[in-house]
């Protein structure tokens, strides 16, 4: 795996396990809590959450060459419930994972094709994980906040794999069957 491709990986592993630790947290809320109106771009956890799922599943589907494009966004709420919500994001946050798994540097220059509501938007892939990555912090970041004012205390996002604080992740990290080794495979 070459550099470019290994920052790529460990960027999808860090949005999963981001993910991870954000919808764990919103798991111990109500389902009240969840659905309830809270300033942000979207009105409500459920919203935002979902929002990020369907945007996963959009642009996903995209780089695996598929061409769901603007069914994904046909349900604004898939997932009303973390319940649903949970397995749901965790299988896209694989499905990237695995797709990252197999870049080379060629697959990062390759052209990635995003069908649009009008038109098929070309790009490179590269551009369109970057893109992609960017959309759900940002997005994490809102949810973060909303979190942050219900009484379940919002966990911390803000972590790239330090190497010295690999213990504080260990757990998290076997849940996944990740390794510290795993993320950074291809950095001698």
């Amino acid at each position: 795996m070459s550099r470019a491709a290994t920052y790529f990986r460990a960027m999808a592993c860090n949005n999963a396990w981001a993910n991870h630790r954000l919808l764990g947290a919103c798991a111990k809320l109500s389902d009240a809590d969840f659905r309830a109106a809270r300033v942000s771009f979207f009105p409500s956890l459920m919203e935002t959450l979902n929002h990020n799922l369907t945007v996963d599943w959009f642009y996903v589907d995209a780089l695996e060459g598929g061409t769901l494009g603007p069914k994904a966004f046909e349900n604004d709420v898939p997932c009303p419930t973390m319940a649903t919500l949970l397995p749901a994001q965790a299988a896209i946050d694989r499905r990237l994972v695995a797709f990252c798994d197999r870049l080379t540097d060629a697959a990062l220059a390759a052209e990635t094709r995003i069908h649009r509501q009008d038109r098929i938007q070309a790009d490179r892939t590269d551009k369109v994980l970057l893109h992609l990555f960017e959309h759900q912090i940002h997005h994490r970041g809102q949810a973060h906040a909303m979190l942050a004012g219900t009484k379940v205390p919002p966990p911390q996002l803000d972590e790239f794999f330090m190497t010295d604080e690999a213990p504080l992740r260990a757990e998290e990290f076997k849940a996944f069957g990740w390794s510290e080794a795993d993320i950074w495979r291809g950095l001698a």
